[in-house]
């Protein structure tokens, strides 16, 4: 045990897979739950992983943060588009030295979470990982599962070790980077064309990756990106696109969030992942055409799928 408490804020495909592996190994986990609290109090977790099964019949669910303990690690599980409840959500749990860890994809949701939470520490988690939530308390995790931690200031980055450390004991492949938003940029190669192809082709990565014209049309989106990124001050090589299109190919198939978003009629994930790196870029005097194409084709369907 590392004696440092984790609070899961959303306990679904990411937050319901990491938080069971820390609390298997022993860690403090406390669980924010919506609509599962009831069966996961009840029954508990149950995690079906290519890290070995867990079937953990009590756990420390909560329906509400402000039932909750404060803890020194506060785990932001949320889809993105949850984010306007984090400033409700987040001060029950914060206490002196409380890292805040926005284990979220696309840019942007730190700044917001440190703006709103002056002094407190703020930090990125870049998970690389295919895992669904299959029923309640049900996730079933088919590939992949290694985060990246990165400060957001630098003021929390030796925490940020012991954080990883205690991510290793308990079985998930954790590194620590001290650029954060070369990290973000670099996720945003897969999540991009990944999960926005699928929503406009009705497909999976792998008949993406098994068709000459998708591959290259999400290569020419990750070289968008590399431009865009270049053009805010990050530098990623052109190596990386061929190393982020073979690293799909190797992936077992399947349908990222936003397919499955897309296919229960929830929002879209666009803002964070599609419209601030766009801007961002954009301030820079980039554009990036091929995203801008694909934002506005997944936000005509999106709008249209849930009316």
């Amino acid at each position: 045990m590392s004696g440092l408490s984790y609070a899961i804020v959303g306990a679904g495909a990411l937050g319901g897979l990491y938080g069971a592996r820390l609390h298997a190994s022993g860690e403090d986990v406390h669980f924010l739950l919506n609509s599962d609290y009831e069966h996961v109090r009840s029954n508990g977790l149950l995690v079906e992983s290519i890290w070995g099964d867990l079937n953990l019949s009590e756990v420390n669910a909560y329906a509400s943060s402000s039932e909750m303990p404060a803890c020194d690690v506060v785990c932001v599980c949320l889809k993105t588009t949850h984010n306007g409840l984090l400033s409700d959500l987040l001060p029950p749990l914060l206490r002196g030295g409380t890292v805040v860890l926005l284990m979220q994809n696309g840019l942007g949701g730190e700044d917001e979470v440190a703006s709103a939470f002056p002094g407190v520490d703020v930090a990125g988690g870049l998970c690389y990982l295919c895992s669904n939530k299959v029923g309640p308390g049900h996730v079933r995790h088919l590939d992949y599962g290694r985060v990246t931690l990165a400060p957001f200031a630098a003021a929390c980055g030796e925490r940020l070790g012991a954080i990883a450390e205690t991510f290793c004991r308990a079985g998930i492949p954790c590194t620590t980077d001290e650029d954060l938003l070369l990290a973000r940029w670099k996720k945003l190669f897969w999540n991009v064309p990944f999960n926005g192809l699928t929503v406009a082709l009705g497909t999976e990565t792998d008949q993406i990756m098994g068709c000459v014209e998708t591959r290259r049309l999400a290569a020419a989106l990750m070289h968008d990106l590399r431009c865009g990124a270049e053009a805010c001050g990050h530098k990623i090589e052109e190596a990386y696109i061929s190393e982020m299109l073979d690293f799909t190919l190797r992936m077992k198939p399947y349908s990222p969030s936003m397919k499955l978003d897309y296919l229960a009629k929830r929002p879209l994930e666009l803002e964070y992942i599609y419209r601030r790196p766009i801007a961002a870029a954009q301030s820079a005097g980039q554009s990036m055409p091929c995203v801008e194409t694909l934002a506005s084709l997944l936000s005509f369907l999106d709008e249209r799928n849930r009316a």
